[in-house]
């Protein structure tokens, strides 16, 4: 029952979106394309929730969108991050693994320089204002095509942040 709007810059992914809602006939999604800061700018404080999923490590100011979700998200609300960690671990599994070895994405597709370890996404949430409440791996099994959440943050993890009640502490 929740309405939804996604967003993006890319025209291609935006169209596609919009090609699986028609098909799944979800009339109360959305799509704009946007900048988070954009939207950010328009509707600030608009959002119970508002998630940042496997895009920070694409953009050139990653703190830069974490500021703007932090701007959509009215206080109280949760704001969920996922991105790839970056060490020796996921470079070999996220761009050597996933882009080369089993070309589950194109040849490319990650940066290793625009990886982004916890701590520094934890620095950009706590300089826009967010808590972070929980922190979660994410692992692949190529053989089964299974993912599941697990305490391995080395590779792909999730954050969990919260924006601070306007009384103060959490909601």
């Amino acid at each position: 029952g929740a309405q939804v709007l996604g967003i993006d810059l890319a025209t291609k992914a935006m169209r596609v979106a919009q090609l699986h809602a028609l098909e799944a006939q979800t009339p109360r999604v959305s799509y704009r394309e946007i900048s988070a800061e954009g939207l950010a700018a328009e509707q600030a404080g608009g959002f119970d929730l508002v998630t940042c999923m496997e895009m920070l490590e694409h953009v050139p100011d990653p703190a830069s969108v974490v500021r703007a979700c932090a701007r959509l998200v009215k206080p109280g609300g949760w704001v969920f991050f996922s991105t790839i960690n970056r060490n020796p671990k996921s470079f070999l599994f996220a761009i050597v693994g996933a882009e080369y070895v089993l070309q589950l994405l194109p040849r490319g597709t990650h940066s290793y320089e625009r990886l982004i370890r916890p701590s520094e996404l934890a620095r950009y949430c706590r300089e826009a204002g967010l808590e972070l409440e929980h922190t979660k791996g994410m692992a692949y099994n190529p053989l089964s095509r299974r993912y599941w959440l697990s305490g391995d943050t080395s590779v792909n993890y999730l954050f969990a942040t919260r924006k601070p009640a306007a009384g103060g502490g959490t909601a």
